[in-house]
């Protein structure tokens, strides 16, 4: 249940288009996100759980710098969430709700280009044009989070992610198409719903990896004013409670969607999404609206 419902969980399935996207080197941006989702949740015969449902919405504060990593376009972000959800649902046909509020785990990406993409000034930037690029990144999500290990739905997952990714991006005109692939490797949590009136010793929860796919196609109408289809799928990441398997929380689920990216001011731009979840097996079926505003600025400013 905690894997199904919570807002964490969900922020690591997000499908960002132009992941591997080039600025110049000493380019800084600060992000603000909101996103809000609504729909069931399907627990595949887990729990003795129906008609389960949920409304979560999260924001997201993102500081973005870019830099030159052995001659190679990279950029670092970080990211720290706030998130509130109701939720609702009939545990062994009684009626059951529950409100959460709180910090979520923070999160810290590191992205380098191999292939296509050095590191430039804005000089040089600014006659460039994109072919093709190769790069790598890893996503890592720290247990910052608020987290009670003797609550079973939490804001925090009480353990370290890690994502290593291989990101492709082809440029054909106006046309950018975006493929990545990627494999969610999880920690153990040792302080899994315990200390409690069901289980007052310690349990440990540990899953499986979780392949991850991600696919993008998008269109510049205009400098700095583009459209996407977006579309990813997972496939793993089955979870155990004190080493035993539970086989029934396997994951398969796919998400499409679509996004759009405009400018405000010179310096200033606003990205909105929609995503809807395309097939689900054990996990969240929702619908996502996110808008996230951006000012950016090249060197410190003055």
């Amino acid at each position: 249940m905690l894997a199904a419902c919570s807002a964490q969980f969900l922020r690591a399935q997000d499908i960002v288009p132009r992941s591997y996207f080039i600025t110049p080197v000493h380019s800084n941006a600060v992000i603000l996100s909101y996103s809000f989702l609504d729909g069931g949740i399907l627990f595949n015969d887990v729990l003795p759980i129906t008609d389960a449902s949920a409304r979560i919405q999260f924001s997201v504060f993102t500081y973005y710098h870019s830099l030159s990593f052995f001659g190679r376009s990279a950029n670092f972000t970080a990211s720290l969430p706030y998130g509130l959800g109701n939720l609702h649902g009939k545990f062994m046909d009684n009626e059951t709700m529950l409100y959460r509020s709180g910090l979520l785990d923070s999160t810290f990406r590191f992205s380098v280009n191999l292939k296509g993409g050095p590191a430039m000034s804005v000089r040089e930037f600014q006659s460039w044009q994109q072919k093709t690029i190769l790069g790598v990144s890893l996503r890592v999500i720290a247990p910052t989070g608020q987290y009670d290990g003797t609550k079973l739905i939490n804001n925090g997952s009480d353990r370290w992610a890690f994502k290593p990714e291989l990101g492709y991006s082809r440029r054909l005109g106006h046309w950018v198409l975006d493929t990545y692939g990627a494999l969610w490797l999880f920690m153990t949590n040792d302080e899994f719903w315990s200390r409690n009136a069901f289980f007052p010793g310690t349990r440990s929860q540990s899953q499986k990896p979780i392949g991850a796919f991600e696919g993008h196609l998008s269109y510049d109408i205009k400098p700095r004013i583009w459209i996407s289809l977006d579309a990813n799928a997972w496939i793993g990441g089955s979870t155990s409670i004190n080493g035993v398997e539970n086989r029934q929380t396997f994951q398969t689920s796919s998400i499409i969607g679509a996004s759009a990216s405009l400018p405000l001011f010179e310096h200033q731009s606003m990205k909105v999404s929609y995503n809807s979840t395309a097939y689900v097996r054990f996990g969240g079926a929702f619908q996502n609206v996110s808008v996230s505003w951006q000012y950016s600025w090249i060197g410190w400013p003055k």
